[in-house]
C-alpha cells in the first residue's frame, strides 16, 4: 500500500513541475517575441516623429566602400535617432529634437524672392511662409510649390525624405473652389519604393509634414537615384485628379553635411500623346445554345509609360454590362515591367438575356501599383453602340455565333 502512495506523490510533484516549467518557457518566448523589431524596408513617420528600429535584419547587404563611408561619417554629426520611451510627456508625445541643418552664410539675409529662385539652398521655416503672392495671371499658369527635405543617416544606411508642405495649388473642385490634395512619391529608376501621404481635405496649402525612411540604400547609390513626386487631388466619385509632378535627380546633391531643405515648382504632368495608349488583342465567341460569351485576353503591345519611372506592370480588367449595368467582372494576372504583355487568359460569361443586343463588354488595361490606386493605361469597349473596330468586332460576333473571332484594337484614353 505504501509504494502506490509514494508513486502517486512523486507523480503529482512531477506534473506540477512540468506545468510550471512549460508556463515559464511560454512567458519567456512571448516577452522575447514582443521585444523583437521587424525588419522594415522603410518607416513612415507622421508629423515629424522619427522612429528607427533597434535592429535591422536586412537580407541584402551592399558592399559599400568602407573608407568613403568612414569619411562621410566623420563629416556627419552623430545625432541620437532613437527614441527613449521614458521621455514622453503626459499625452504620450515625444519631445522635439533639433537637427543640424545645412546652411550658407548669407542664408539669413536672403529674401523670399531669392529663396524661390534658388534650387538647392537651405531655408528657414519662416521663409517658407513669406513667399510673395503671384499675380492673377501667374496663378493660372502656376501649379504651386512643393517643399521637402532630404537627409541620409550613415549609421543606419537610411535615406530620409520629409514631405513638408505644398503651397498655391490650383482648385480642382469647381463647386467648392478647393482641392483634397495628397502626394505619391516614387524612387526611380527601379520603382521599388512607392509611398504616399494622407489626404488633406479642402485646402490649397496642405501641410503634410510626413517622413519616409528607406533602409538598405548605400550612400554611393544616392547619386544614381531620382525622386518623383506626383501631386493629386482625391475624388470620391471618379479617378483622382492629377495636379502636377516634381522630378528631382539626386546627382550632384550633397547630403553628407546634414539635412537639406529644398523647394520645387510643380509642373504639368509629362504625358507623351504621340505614343498613344497601346493596342489590345482579344478574341470573343458567342455560344447561342448555352447563351454564354467566351472572352480571351491574348496580348497587349506598345503600352505607354504609366509615369516617368519606366515600364508598366499591366493587367486587364474585363467588365460585362447589361443595359449599362455591370453584372460581372474578371481580371487577368499582372505582367511585370513590360510594354508588350502576353496574357492568354480565358473567361466565360453567362448572358442574362437572349442575344447580345443589350450586352457590352469593357476592357480596362491598368498599371499595378501596390502603394496606391492602380492607374488606367487604356480602355476598350465592345458592343452594338461602340464605334470603330469595337463595333465592327461586335457585329461579326453576332453574325457568326460559335466562331472565335480575334482582333487588335487601339486603346483609348482611360
Amino acid at each position: 500500500d505504501e509504494i502506490p502512495t509514494v508513486v502517486g506523490i512523486f507523480s503529482a510533484f512531477g506534473l506540477v513541475f512540468s506545468v510550471s516549467l512549460f508556463a515559464w518557457i511560454c512567458c519567456q518566448r512571448k516577452s522575447s517575441k514582443s521585444n523583437k523589431t521587424p525588419p522594415y524596408k522603410f518607416v513612415h513617420v507622421l508629423k515629424g516623429v522619427d522612429i528607427y528600429p533597434e535592429n535591422l535584419n536586412s537580407k541584402k547587404k551592399f558592399g559599400a566602400d568602407d573608407k568613403s563611408e568612414a569619411k562621410n561619417k566623420s563629416a556627419t554629426p552623430k545625432n541620437s535617432l532613437h527614441l527613449d520611451l521614458e521621455k514622453r510627456d503626459l499625452n504620450g508625445n515625444f519631445p522635439k529634437t533639433t537637427t543640424k541643418m545645412q546652411s550658407s552664410p548669407d542664408l539669413e539675409n536672403s529674401s523670399p524672392k531669392h529663396f524661390a529662385e534658388r534650387k538647392k539652398d537651405s531655408v528657414s521655416p519662416d521663409s517658407l511662409k513669406s513667399i510673395t503672392s503671384l499675380s492673377s495671371e501667374d496663378k493660372q499658369d502656376k501649379l504651386g510649390t512643393l517643399f521637402f527635405s532630404l537627409e541620409y543617416n550613415f549609421e543606419k544606411k537610411a535615406f530620409v525624405v520629409n514631405i513638408k508642405e505644398a503651397r498655391g495649388l490650383p482648385a480642382m473642385d469647381e463647386q467648392s473652389m478647393t482641392s483634397d490634395p495628397y502626394i505619391k512619391m516614387t524612387i526611380l529608376p527601379e520603382k521599388k519604393h512607392k509611398v504616399k501621404t494622407r489626404v488633406l481635405r479642402k485646402t490649397l496649402d496642405p501641410a503634410f509634414d510626413e517622413t519616409f525612411t528607406f533602409y538598405g540604400i548605400p550612400y554611393s547609390q544616392i547619386q544614381d537615384l531620382t525622386l518623383h513626386f506626383m501631386v493629386l487631388s482625391f475624388d470620391r466619385f471618379s479617378r483622382d485628379d492629377v495636379i502636377g509632378e516634381v522630378l528631382i535627380p539626386l546627382a550632384g546633391i550633397e547630403l553628407s553635411e546634414g539635412r537639406l531643405l529644398m523647394d520645387r515648382e510643380i509642373i504639368k504632368r509629362n504625358v507623351r500623346k504621340s505614343s498613344g495608349r497601346g493596342e489590345l488583342l482579344v478574341s470573343l465567341c458567342y455560344q447561342s445554345t448555352t447563351n454564354t460569351l467566351t472572352v480571351v485576353v491574348l496580348k497587349a503591345r506598345h503600352l505607354p509609360k504609366s509615369d516617368v519611372s519606366g515600364l508598366s506592370d499591366p493587367y486587364v480588367k474585363v467588365n460585362l454590362y447589361h443595359a449599362k449595368k455591370r453584372i460581372s467582372k474578371k481580371k487577368t494576372h499582372v505582367k511585370k515591367c513590360t510594354p508588350n504583355a502576353v496574357f492568354n487568359e480565358l473567361f466565360v460569361f453567362d448572358i442574362p438575356c437572349e442575344g447580345l443586343d443589350d450586352i457590352s463588354i469593357e476592357f480596362l488595361v491598368l498599371d499595378s501599383d501596390r502603394g496606391s490606386r492602380n492607374e488606367v493605361i487604356g480602355r476598350l469597349t465592345l458592343g452594338s453602340s461602340a464605334e470603330g473596330t469595337g463595333g465592327e468586332h461586335w457585329k461579326e460576333i453576332c453574325e457568326y455565333p460559335r466562331r472565335q473571332i480575334a482582333k487588335w484594337h487601339m486603346l483609348c484614353d482611360g
